[in-house]
């Protein structure tokens, strides 16, 4: 028999599936830093079978000086847990930046014996970002306000006497003065893009089929910015509606498409695109105001194999005036971030080079309700796990 199945107190498959269950990775580390035994999370975090994680040494799998180790032995040393947060244990094996919690603790049990959780902070961190965006959409609705209302009309003028002066103007003079007509225009047609973010009048929702959505926006790209991008689809066939209104995700994904495209436009036949829909169950997001969660099964993705996004620029790449172009505005994001955020749902980015997911978390339909209901212990702007659940 093997000598760790020998030390191993015999475990009962209840307790088995209770460690399963948990969403976060657990591991239990022996005196000399072996690894026994591991959830199925921990499996699906370091890429590997559990058969083949239950004889690695911890020290192999994680990034060389990381301070899980001296976590460890100090836990060991004092027997008491310990917490640390924001701890990177990306490698390449995993995919590189991978920000965790840890909870480290002694296992009272088995002397000499460590208990490891980690807590993934995508979850935290995706809903911290939302708050910002949804603070920084509002901004802009106020600044929308006073510029639709105090810049309009004095452009008015000035384009009109502008006009005047053109008719008596000399040939070389009246290209000052289309010049400021032109520019006063171009000023007006920015203003109304950003009169589209103080618009708070309720929208018609209902049960929508994404894959419609994107095969509509697919066709648009096609026949105009895309024309000679290589598109890909992964779609899940059995995906339920989500509750939306269709020009909004119409405008939302035309949006992400034409910024991938942009992204991928130097790379001539190599291009590509992929739109991807999945159900993802786990997520649920407390709205202010709402004494339920929302559920957020539904993600849908752009993908491109651009060159990336700036890492100084991903924290706040859906604020406000906030562009990797140089002739950029920087408010279709920032749009985009409003409206999915209209609609309950979370949007997030994550860029490396040849690899640039937009990934767009929405609730789904269900009949007779518009926010699922089936929780209502959660404080509001909270984000949580639900179990894992079958299609």
């Amino acid at each position: 028999m093997n000598r760790v199945a020998e030390q191993r107190p015999p475990q009962t498959s209840e307790g088995d599936a209770i460690l399963n269950a948990l969403p976060h990775p657990v591991l239990l580390v022996a005196p000399d830093g072996k690894i026994v035994d591991a959830n199925m999370a921990a499996e699906s975090f370091f890429e590997i079978s559990i058969q083949f994680l239950k004889r690695q040494f911890l020290r192999d799998l994680v990034p060389f000086g990381t301070p899980l180790l001296a976590l460890i032995d100090q836990v060991r040393t004092n027997n008491s847990p310990v917490n640390e947060y924001k701890v990177d244990l990306g490698t390449p094996r995993n995919g590189g930046d991978r920000q965790v919690d840890l909870h480290v603790a002694p296992l009272s049990e088995r002397p000499g014996h460590i208990v490891v959780m980690l807590q993934e902070r995508t979850i935290a961190d995706k809903m911290d970002r939302q708050l910002t965006h949804r603070s920084a959409a509002r901004s802009v609705i106020a600044l929308a306000a006073m510029l639709a209302h105090e810049i309009k009309n004095p452009l008015s003028g000035i384009r009109g006497a502008a006009q005047l002066l053109e008719q008596q103007a000399s040939s070389e003079d009246r290209m000052l003065t289309r010049l400021i007509c032109d520019e006063a225009d171009r000023i007006v047609t920015l203003v109304d893009r950003m009169e589209v973010f103080g618009d708070d009048r309720p929208v018609a929702r209902g049960p929508v089929n994404i894959h419609s959505v994107l095969d509509h926006v697919k066709r648009l790209a096609q026949s105009g910015f895309a024309r000679n991008i290589r598109f890909v689809e992964d779609y899940d066939p059995s995906l339920p509606p989500v509750l939306a209104n269709q020009d909004q995700l119409i405008q939302v994904f035309l949006n992400l498409v034409k910024n991938a495209a942009e992204a991928v436009v130097d790379l001539g036949s190599d291009a590509e695109i992929q739109l991807t829909t999945a159900f993802r169950p786990g997520v649920r997001l407390s709205v202010p105001g709402q004494k339920s969660r929302v559920s957020l099964p539904l993600e849908f993705c752009v993908k491109d194999n651009g060159p990336g996004v700036p890492e100084d620029l991903l924290p706040n790449l859906f604020d406000p005036f906030v562009t990797t172009k140089q002739t950029g505005s920087g408010l279709g994001l920032a749009l985009v971030a409003k409206i999915v955020g209209d609609h309950g749902g979370i949007i997030e980015c994550e860029s490396q080079p040849r690899k640039t997911t937009f990934r767009v978390l929405m609730p789904m339909y269900n009949q007779g309700k518009s926010i699922d209901r089936s929780s209502r212990d959660g404080a509001p702007g909270t984000l949580s796990h639900a179990s894992e659940g079958a299609k």
